[in-house]
């Protein structure tokens, strides 16, 4: 996998960022799907949230945990990805090894509102953060 990403709907310099903080998308989670590593759990799991609204197929799967990594992405047709809630953060800082994201996520698919919550686990995986697992959903 290359160590940067290509998406299909990145957003233009200055717009801002997916994740929803206050911070436009290359200065935010642009800067990671450019090859940055994301310094703590939060905003891996930000970073990848961005990563489906862009549908940067190549930085989730480098963000994805080898033992539990899908050979491809498939992006739903009509889905849209319109806004993130960080609910909890356990670990996941500099300093810890693993660590949990509680989030909802909203959408609309095909026009119609909808959110999804789930709790994702991180672990350190060569000296970066990755994507585990969800518990619950």
């Amino acid at each position: 996998m290359s160590r940067t990403s290509r998406s299909r709907r990145a957003p233009r310099a200055g717009e801002p960022c997916p994740c929803g903080l206050p911070a436009v998308y290359g200065d935010c989670c642009g800067r990671f799907h450019a090859g940055q590593a994301a310094p703590t759990a939060e905003a891996l799991m930000r970073s990848r949230f961005s990563a489906f609204a862009v549908e940067d197929e190549a930085y989730l799967l480098r963000t994805w945990h080898p033992s539990t990594r899908p050979a491809r992405v498939e992006f739903e047709q009509g889905m849209r990805w319109t806004g993130l809630e960080i609910e909890a953060v356990t670990g996941g800082s500099p300093i810890h090894r693993d660590g949990t994201v509680t989030f909802r996520a909203r959408y609309a698919y095909r026009g119609q509102p909808g959110e999804m919550r789930e709790q994702s686990r991180f672990v350190r995986h060569e000296g970066a953060w990755v994507y585990l697992d969800a518990i619950g959903g």
